[in-house]
């Protein structure tokens, strides 16, 4: 709209000032009649010009003060228009919080309402394509399953691992699950989505829901109208205090009132990925409109303005005008614009391989410094700073100098081959005599050696005992003196050997944590 048009940087208005310079200049140094004025007499002077025609009355001067001053409004940020920010879906984090009260077991929906749901979380983890996500879990009470990670594969094994027997308290408490779920969001810089996948929200909880935050919430409902039998651990159905099956029916309209009361969004299960779609939309929505609101973000439209001086350029193609400094400027472009396979061309044309990768590596980005350096030495360090140490013992490995075998040393020792660092570094001190940086790292490498040789030598005459066996020494030999605290060594053990489910430890420590909570 035009009410909203301004400029995102006024101050560059500033520079208009130097196009009115150039014309004010220019058309004095060529106004003739004026340099001969008072020198001439002014009767003769008209007698003695002759006014140039058939002449193009565009000026180079006037191509330069028209480029100048469209250059300056576009720097300035000419807009009128807000955007989205870059990179929405990768920056947007989200607390998915799992209803895990026992009526998500109902089989309305194939294999259950909890199982058809991790899929859908899972699919809108994979359509996110790394996004952070954090899981709540939550029945009477509310618990944090993952901090946000970007981390899928965890994401997948903990979420697999969700089970309505986890949660130590029956019931429903979404107002806790908000809670927590806000907390974890409060310490983001940027705005995240609260999603609820649940088969009802409670309505004392509609007021938790109205309170305006930077966050937003949407609610996935899980269920059908018709509703379905709840499954039991047992593999039995849960019942009522008569004894008659419970059918556990998703309240659709609770749902709606909560969407006309709190302004959340509100869907249900589908059969295909609509759904899905659904939420990655309002995720993408929801951080796209906060964050524009918080840092008025508007969209930059100067760039249009790079069409008209491309064109006014064009006309600066001809014979006693700016030739050279079109050049000059498409030069500057290609080497300002790196990434484009001009570019490349044209740095090939002044630098060579090794000189480009010195400037790579001196900006720091070895792996790149890496591709162009041909001299295998330099190849070879730009990988070590890189800490691809398998590449750099390969380029080290092509040339036969002290400094190649110290190097390969160094790499052979972060890649925990000591035994081959040992003799890396005696051939770098056959080459080179008293070298005192080798043999010092010789010194280092041998005694890492020695200690992985021993730790292998106790691992081959550990006894192998089963758990919880004890044996004595009945030849009268006697150990080492010493203190063993037997709590500490039983727990690691103990930890050692024992294989618990991630469901197992969720409810462990779920259970730990209602229990610190009771007053």
């Amino acid at each position: 709209m035009i009410e909203d048009f301004h400029f995102l940087r006024p101050w560059w208005l500033l520079a208009l000032l130097v196009p009115i310079a150039i014309a004010w200049t220019a058309s004095r140094s060529t106004d003739i009649r004026r340099q001969w004025n008072g020198i001439i007499a002014p009767h003769l002077l008209d007698k003695l010009v002759i006014d140039g025609t058939g002449h193009s009355r565009v000026r180079p001067w006037l191509l330069l003060a028209a480029v100048v001053t469209i250059a300056v409004i576009a720097a300035a940020g000419p807009t009128w228009q807000r955007e989205a920010p870059p990179f929405v879906e990768d920056t947007a984090p989200l607390v998915v919080a799992f209803d895990l009260s026992p009526t998500m077991d109902a089989i309305d929906i194939t294999p259950s309402r909890l199982e058809r749901a991790k899929l859908k979380v899972k699919d809108i983890v994979a359509l996110r394509g790394g996004a952070r996500t954090a899981v709540v879990a939550y029945a009477g009470s509310a618990h944090v399953v993952l901090p946000l990670t970007d981390d899928a594969s965890l994401i997948d094994t903990y979420v697999d691992a969700l089970a309505t027997r986890i949660t130590p308290i029956d019931g429903k408490d979404t107002v806790k699950a908000l809670q927590l779920a806000e907390d974890m969001l409060a310490r983001e810089d940027t705005a995240g989505t609260i999603l609820f996948v649940t088969d009802g929200i409670e309505p004392k909880a509609f007021e938790a829901f109205k309170r305006k935050t930077k966050d937003g919430f949407v609610v996935l409902g899980v269920g059908t109208a018709e509703g379905g039998p709840v499954k039991t651990a047992d593999q039995g159905f849960l019942t009522d205090a008569a004894g008659a099956r419970v059918f556990a029916r998703l309240d659709i309209e609770a749902l709606k009132n909560l969407h006309a009361l709190t302004g959340a969004d509100v869907a249900t299960l589908t059969a295909d990925d609509t759904d899905v779609r659904w939420v990655a939309q309002r995720i993408r929505t929801n951080f796209a409109h906060k964050t524009s609101t918080q840092d008025d973000r508007w969209r930059d439209l100067g760039w249009w303005l790079v069409i008209p001086i491309v064109m006014l350029f064009a006309i600066s193609f001809r014979k006693g005008w700016v030739v050279r400094l079109g050049a000059l400027l498409i030069a500057a472009n290609i080497v300002f614009e790196p990434g484009k396979a001009e570019a490349a061309e044209f740095i090939d044309m002044w630098l060579t391989a090794d000189q480009q990768g010195r400037r790579a590596f001196e900006l720091g980005e070895f792996e790149k410094a890496a591709t162009h350096f041909q001299d295998p030495m330099w190849r070879g360090t730009a990988f070590y700073r890189a800490g691809k140490f398998a590449d750099a013992l390969d380029a080290f490995a092509a040339v036969d100098s002290a400094e190649s075998w110290y190097d390969q040393g160094n790499a052979l020792l972060h890649l925990m081959k000591f035994e081959q660092a040992v003799a890396a570094f005696s051939k770098a001190l056959e080459l080179h005599k008293d070298w005192p940086d080798a043999k010092a790292n010789l010194a280092i490498a041998e005694r890492l050696l020695k200690n992985q040789k021993e730790q292998e030598e106790e691992q081959q005459d550990a006894p192998n005992l089963p758990p919880d066996q004890m044996q004595f020494d009945d030849k009268g030999k006697k150990g080492k003196a010493g203190q063993m605290n037997i709590a500490e060594q039983t727990s690691e053990m103990w930890m050692k050997n024992i294989q618990v489910s991630p469901a197992d430890l969720m409810a462990r420590k779920f259970a730990m944590e209602a229990q610190e909570s009771k007053p």
